[in-house]
C-alpha cells in the first residue's frame, strides 16, 4: 500500500481548526505522524505513542466491566448516533465530520498493553474492547492491532470481550480461539439497521446488516456464544413489530444465542450530529423527537422504553433468543471509586494523595 501526505510534528497551514500544531493530539501522546492514502479517500490516519493502554472505568459507572482497551480514537463506520463522539473534542477535533475521518491509531498500543499487563500487581480482571470505538473499523485492516492486542491478553491469561461492528472480527477467528482456549473470551456483534437505505445514511461506514450477520455465523461456527446488541433502536424507523420481527428472526438464524437491545441513547456530541441528520432525512420526525427527547435528554422516556420492552420480549420468546434491555442485562450497582492495580497505577496513588478516575477514551 502506499501512503502519502506523511507528516511529523510541523505546522500545516491548511489543516483543520484544531490540527494546524496538533496540539491536542501532542497533549496526549508526545508524538504524532498524520498520514493520508488514497484507498481511505476522504480520512486521516495520526499514528500516536500511546502512554498507556488500560483505562479504568470510573467507580460510579454502571457499565459491567472495570478495564478497558481503545486502540483507536474516532471511527470510520460514521454512525451519526455514536455515543463517543464527544471525546474527539478532548483533542481539539470536532465531534461531527472530524469523529468519522480523523482517526487516531495507537500504533504502540500492544506493546504497551504487554507491559502493564506484566505488572506483578496485576490482577486479571476481564478486559472490555469495543466499548468507545469500534477496534475493527476499516483502518485495523492496515494496522492489525489487534493481533498483539489478543495476544498479550491471552499471554497474561487475562479475560477479556469484543463489541464491535466490524467483519475484520473474521481474519483473527483462529487466533481467538486459541486464546478461549487459555482465558474467557467474550464475543458480541452489533446490528441494528435491518434496513439497508437507512443504515447507508445513519451508519454509512459500516457493514451491511447480512455482512454482520455472516460474521456472527462464522464466530458461532468457531465454536463462540455470539450476543448481538440489538442497539439502538430508532424510534419511529426501526421499532415496528414487523421489523423487528424480521431482524430478531435473521439474528436468530445466524447462531446467536443472546441478544441485548435498547431505544436510542443523544449524549452530547451524537445528538447535535444525530439532530442534523434527522433534520435532513426524516423532517418529518422533528416534532416527534422533540417530545421523546426534550432539552437536554439522553435517553428516551420510560414510558417508551417499557413500550418497548413489551413489544420485543414475545419476538425474544418467540426466537428463543435470551437477553433482555439494555438496562436489565448490561448494567451494574455503582462500585467503589477505582483502584488501580497496575504498576503505573500504583506509581500514580503513591505521588498523589487521591486518585481521580481515569478518562474513558
Amino acid at each position: 500500500m502506499r501512503w502519502q501526505g506523511q507528516m511529523i510534528d510541523g505546522v500545516d497551514a491548511a489543516a483543520l481548526p484544531g490540527l494546524d500544531s496538533m496540539a491536542g493530539l501532542r497533549a496526549m501522546t508526545g508524538h504524532v505522524r498524520t498520514v493520508t492514502t488514497p484507498e481511505f479517500a476522504g480520512m486521516t490516519f495520526h499514528e500516536v505513542h500511546a502512554k498507556s493502554a488500560l483505562n479504568h472505568v470510573p467507580g460510579a459507572s454502571a457499565m459491567p466491566f472495570d478495564w478497558t482497551v481503545n486502540p483507536y480514537r474516532g471511527c470510520s463506520h460514521a454512525c451519526a448516533y455514536c455515543f463517543a463522539r464527544n471525546t474527539h473534542t478532548y483533542l481539539d477535533l470536532d465531534a461531527g465530520r472530524d469523529f468519522d475521518s480523523q482517526i487516531v491509531v495507537k500504533v504502540n498500543v500492544a506493546d504497551v498493553l504487554r507491559r502493564e499487563l506484566a505488572a506483578p500487581s496485576w490482577s486479571g480482571e476481564s478486559v472490555a474492547l469495543g466499548t468507545n470505538t469500534d477496534p475493527y473499523q476499516r483502518a485495523e485492516g492496515r494496522y492489525r492491532l489487534m493481533p498483539g492486542i489478543i495476544d498479550a491478553l491471552a499471554d497474561s491469561r487475562t479475560p477479556f470481550s469484543i463489541l464491535t461492528k466490524g467483519t475484520l472480527l473474521r481474519r483473527d477467528l483462529p487466533q481467538l480461539q486459541n486464546a478461549a482456549s487459555r482465558v474467557p473470551v467474550s464475543i458480541a456483534m452489533s446490528i441494528a439497521m435491518p434496513d439497508e437505505q437507512l443504515r447507508q445514511t445513519l451508519e454509512a461506514g459500516a457493514p451491511t446488516f447480512q455482512a454482520r450477520l455472516d460474521t456472527v455465523r462464522a464466530a458461532t461456527d468457531a465454536g463462540f456464544p455470539v450476543t448481538v446488541f440489538l442497539m439502538p433502536i430508532v424510534p419511529h424507523l426501526t421499532d415496528s413489530t414487523a421489523e423487528l420481527d424480521d431482524a430478531l428472526a435473521r439474528i436468530a438464524a445466524s447462531g446467536a444465542v443472546r441478544v441485548v437491545y435498547g431505544a436510542l441513547h443523544l449524549r452530547p456530541g451524537a445528538r447535535e450530529w444525530f439532530w442534523t441528520w434527522l433534520e435532513r432525512e426524516h423532517p418529518e420526525l422533528v416534532p416527534a423527537y422533540r417530545g421523546l427527547y426534550p432539552g437536554a435528554s439522553v435517553y428516551a422516556p420510560a414510558g417508551y422504553r417499557k413500550w418497548l420492552a413489551a413489544r420485543v420480549r414475545p419476538l425474544l420468546r418467540r426466537h428463543r433468543l435470551g437477553g433482555g434491555a439494555e438496562e436489565e442485562v448490561e448494567t451494574r450497582p455503582a462500585r467503589p471509586g477505582p483502584v488501580r492495580t497496575t504498576a503505573r497505577g500504583a506509581r500514580a496513588s503513591a505521588a498523589t494523595a487521591t486518585l481521580a478516575p481515569a478518562r474513558l477514551f
